[in-house]
């Protein structure tokens, strides 16, 4: 799953090496504009709803912590 998020994340945001750190967005390398974007674009490609509660720094700040969001998504049932 990872492999396939960040394939998708960096072809809409070429920009962002998302495996450079673990904290992309304590680092400022991705801001709260950009993680609405990433929302939308993984809401998407990957048909999921992710919860207002979810979208949070913490969530945000590795492709690991995104990985987590989008399968817990996925479990949830999706959209």
């Amino acid at each position: 799953m990872k492999e396939k998020i960040l394939e998708v994340l960096k072809e809409k945001f070429p920009g962002i090496d998302f495996t450079v750190s673990s904290t992309l967005v304590d680092d400022d390398v991705i801001d709260s504009f950009k993680i609405i974007q990433v929302v939308s674009v993984l809401s998407d490609n990957f048909n999921i709803d992710i919860p207002y509660e979810e979208i949070s720094g913490d969530n945000f700040n590795s492709i690991d912590k995104i990985t987590e969001m989008v399968e817990k998504s996925l479990k949830n049932g999706g959209v």
